[in-house]
């Protein structure tokens, strides 16, 4: 069998709103938006680190805001490392943005953006 060296690339999310989306994720949490093509739909492509990205895309979005679970490691999420879990919790507590803290004990915690999708930010 073939063994194949995969790395991730990017991850897309769907989002309302891209100003909203950027104002969190930019603004907020301290991505960079980088060139994004016309892909004929709003969006933004986001640097997390030198070889991976964080997409933003402005569509129709199956998924409810509303009736997701409290905690959002029980429910589709995209994972990023941070050197200060603590500078993170100050930084959403600041912006009165709620957060819950890993069940499993590991230093992690995950919110939600304005659309409710999940992310889980983990000390390395």
């Amino acid at each position: 069998m073939t063994e194949y060296n995969f790395l991730l690339h990017h991850a897309s999310l769907i989002v309302s709103d891209t100003e909203a989306a950027k104002h969190f994720y930019c603004t907020i949490l301290g991505l960079k938006q980088i060139p994004r093509p016309d892909l004929g739909f709003p969006g933004a492509w986001l640097a997390l680190g030198s070889t991976q990205q964080l997409h933003l895309l402005e569509l129709p979005n199956p998924d409810p805001k509303t009736g997701r679970p409290e905690h959002g490691g029980r429910d589709r999420h995209v994972a990023l490392t941070v050197s200060s879990l603590d500078a993170v919790k100050a930084l959403l507590t600041e912006h009165g943005i709620t957060f819950t803290l890993s069940k499993s004990g590991r230093k992690a915690l995950f919110c939600r953006d304005p659309d409710a999708n999940a992310i889980e930010i983990i000390e390395r």
